[in-house]
């Protein structure tokens, strides 16, 4: 659906995105993250042809968005990091005024209104959006992005800001259009949501690409995995100690093996057995500090 090639976007002297390639696949949900100036946001406003690169090429659909951009953009919904609303509007008429822009029929867009005000959970249609919480806002700022019914959705921190419910809510919903068939690109802090909703990760260091890939595939090459065993002697023993039980945390399979054996042979109570893989954010915070 996307496809970066050879991407480069200077700003005078300062590279913002250096010699990226990228692939958005169709049906599927790419999060890209990265520092503060990693080139997240110039990436993405590239992708929606707001931004031209200096150099490389945008493809977004088979079309070069540098000859075809407002073909392509019919396709497309972008849903900046900072989209402030027109506050002497009501909801409706705020998503009113859009679809005239975007030229969908008076009873079309009252339809999609109505779907997008339900699925979305704003009750408040006739509420000026000026009187809006932070979350319902943002959830007008969504609804306006879906409104045309776009196939690709370009989604700059779609939660950044929200309390903890009205997040999770906005990416539960991405999960939702994706089964729709949408095609979602997002960017975001919360390294939890985007292992939690996105196909592919691509993080971003300095304007470049580090890797772009499935969770699997990233805990695979990149993570670690360690073991926890937590037991109970009564001899004292050389092991960290938490709430009266002795507690073995290792990489080592060997060593689990070993204390395993010695929790048998000397009759030791195994109170747990547990193995955790590297998080997301354990992947990125060993990335960007190398």
């Amino acid at each position: 659906m996307i496809k970066l090639r050879g991407v480069t976007k200077l700003y005078k002297d300062f590279a913002a995105v250096k010699d990226l390639d990228l692939d958005v696949d169709k049906g599927e949900i790419l999060g890209i993250i990265g520092h503060n100036g990693a080139g997240k946001s110039t990436t993405l406003k590239m992708m929606v042809g707001l931004v031209s690169p200096t150099s490389g090429s945008v493809e977004v659909m088979g079309r070069d968005m540098a000859k075809d951009a407002l073909h392509v953009k019919r396709f497309l919904g972008y849903l900046p990091e900072d989209s402030p609303l027109y506050e002497n509007m009501t909801v409706s008429e705020y998503l009113r005024f859009f679809s005239e822009l975007y030229g969908m029929p008076s009873k079309k867009a009252d339809e999609r209104i109505g779907l997008l005000l339900g699925s979305l959970k704003l009750p408040e249609r006739n509420k000026l959006t000026g009187e809006l919480s932070k979350g319902m806002k943002r959830k007008v700022s969504i609804a306006r992005a879906l409104l045309h019914d776009p196939d690709i959705l370009v989604l700059d921190e779609p939660s950044s800001g929200l309390d903890p419910l009205t997040s999770f809510f906005i990416v539960d919903y991405l999960r939702r259009l994706r089964a729709e068939g949408k095609t979602i690109v997002l960017s975001a802090h919360n390294l939890f949501h985007v292992e939690y909703v996105c196909d592919r990760v691509a993080i971003l260091k300095n304007g470049k690409l580090l890797v772009c890939d499935s969770m699997a595939n990233i805990r695979k090459s990149l993570g670690k995995r360690e073991y926890e065993v937590k037991f109970m002697s009564g001899q004292r023993l050389d092991y960290e100690k938490e709430d009266g039980h002795y507690i073995l945390r290792t990489a080592d399979l060997g060593e689990v093996a070993a204390i395993l054996r010695d929790i048998s042979e000397n009759d030791w109570a195994l109170v747990d057995l547990s193995m955790r893989e590297s998080a997301l954010e354990d992947i990125y915070v060993r990335l960007m500090a190398e």
